[in-house]
Formats: structure tokens, C-alpha cells, sequence
């Protein structure tokens, strides 16, 4: 079991689904952290959950997507607990489309908020964990779409491609000061995200699932869970599919 008592988490996109349950997961698990969302009402409904029991949790209306937020974001955990410790790039959004019929603000807020939101947060946080000189770990969330492609998905599935790439690259840059950086790439999960899907295109991914099932948010954070702990301590640069067995 992965003890997290004293680190300081920043979640994007933590007010529902796979970030939500990384969030609980972490407090659950002795950490204080952060979330961030763009919907003031559901951030609200998230630290009302989330904060039961007296949980050390904050929250932020932010788009981590534009660097003005993501420095917030950063600045917030260090004036609210301390320091930061464990950054879990999860926010982001589908626009879905045919290539051929996809629209350039389409493609380019897909790719802003899921890639370049990623990279805003990943150099905001790296400053201060550097600063610190005690390491860290920053855990990216990916998604199967990055490595195998989705039709109707050329947006989505370029984002979580680059954030694959994105995660290496930063891996070899930080590891010099300790630095873990790691993606996690959920498949067919049970989010909002997931039912928007129509339902034919739901069951085409769910027939290509050997465990013949869909994922929960909470085996993601599990996973999530095990690369902010000491567990992990070897392990950097890597991709960690929590698919079902979709994409192998």
C-alpha cells in the first residue's frame, strides 16, 4: 500500500471521474491536494466530497490549459500546504469528428487542452519540485486512443500520442533532479466521458475487451496511486495501460 502521508498533489480536471477518484484516492492515503476545473458549481460539489472528515483538500477554477492557471494552480499548493510533491495531469475534453469533416477549433482546443495544458503544468510544477531539490513525481493521463488510434478521434487520439511522447522526453529532462514522470493510459472506463459515446461505438469497444468489461475510475487511480508512492521509486519514463486488455 502506497503511503502518501506529508506529500502535497495537484489534480487537474479532478472534479469528476478519473480525477475525482485519483483525488479521493490520494486522501484516502494521507496526502493533501489540489484540484482544479473549469465549472465553479462542480468544483464546489467536488471539495464537498471530497473534504468530509476534515480531508486537507483545495480547490481552484482554473484552465490549466492557458499558463496564467497552471502557475495558479502551482503557486496555490505551495501557499496552501507548503510545497508540491505529485502533479496528475488529467484534465481533458473530446471533440469528436471525422477527420474530413473536423473543425479547426476542434482540433486545436483538443490539442490545447489535453496536450499543451499538460506541458504548461508539467513546467510550472518541474520549477518548484526543482526548487526543493527533495524530487517528485508528475503522472500524466493518457489514454489507449494515443497508442492504437480511434476513428473519429484524430484530435483526441494525436493529444494523448504526444502526451505519450511528451512524458519520455520530460522523463530524461528531470531525472537529473530526481523527477519521476510516468503516463497512465486508461481504455474503456465508466466516466461521463465514456457514456457520451454512442452506444453503438461503446459496444464495438467493449466487444474488443478480453476481461469483457468496463474499467472504474478508482482501478485507474489505483495505478496512479502506486506511481506517487515509494513503490515507484525505480520508474520513470514509462506507459501503464489499465485497459481491460483492449490495447496490448
Amino acid at each position: 500500500m502506497s503511503d502518501l502521508t506529508g506529500k502535497v498533489a495537484v489534480v487537474t480536471g479532478g472534479t469528476r471521474g478519473i480525477g475525482l477518484a485519483i483525488a479521493a484516492w490520494m486522501l484516502e492515503h494521507g496526502a493533501s491536494v489540489v484540484i482544479s476545473g473549469r465549472d465553479a458549481d462542480r468544483l464546489n460539489i467536488a471539495l464537498k466530497e471530497l473534504a468530509r472528515d476534515g480531508a486537507p483538500v483545495g480547490g481552484l477554477v482554473a484552465d490549466a490549459a492557458r499558463r496564467e492557471g497552471a502557475d495558479r494552480l502551482v503557486e496555490m499548493a505551495r501557499e496552501r500546504f507548503g510545497h508540491l510533491d505529485v502533479l496528475v495531469n488529467n484534465a481533458g475534453i473530446t471533440r469528436d469528428g471525422l477527420v474530413i469533416r473536423m473543425k479547426d477549433e476542434d482540433w486545436d482546443r483538443v490539442l490545447e487542452t489535453n496536450l499543451k495544458g499538460a506541458f504548461l503544468m508539467i513546467r510550472a510544477a518541474s520549477k518548484a519540485m526543482v526548487r526543493r531539490k527533495t524530487g517528485g513525481r508528475i503522472i500524466n493521463i493518457a489514454s489507449t486512443a494515443g497508442a492504437m488510434g480511434n476513428a473519429g478521434q484524430a484530435n483526441y487520439s494525436a493529444a494523448k500520442a504526444g502526451l505519450i511522447g511528451l512524458t519520455k522526453a520530460t522523463a530524461r529532462e528531470l531525472a537529473h533532479w530526481g523527477i519521476l514522470v510516468n503516463a497512465v493510459a486508461p481504455g474503456l472506463v465508466e466516466t461521463d466521458m465514456a457514456a457520451a459515446l454512442p452506444a453503438d461505438a461503446r459496444d464495438a469497444l467493449l466487444a474488443q475487451v478480453p476481461l469483457k468489461r468496463i474499467g472504474t475510475a478508482r482501478e485507474v487511480a489505483e495505478m496512479v496511486g502506486f506511481l506517487a508512492g515509494d513503490g515507484a521509486a525505480y520508474v520513470t519514463g514509462q506507459v501503464f495501460h489499465v485497459n481491460g486488455g483492449l490495447y496490448m
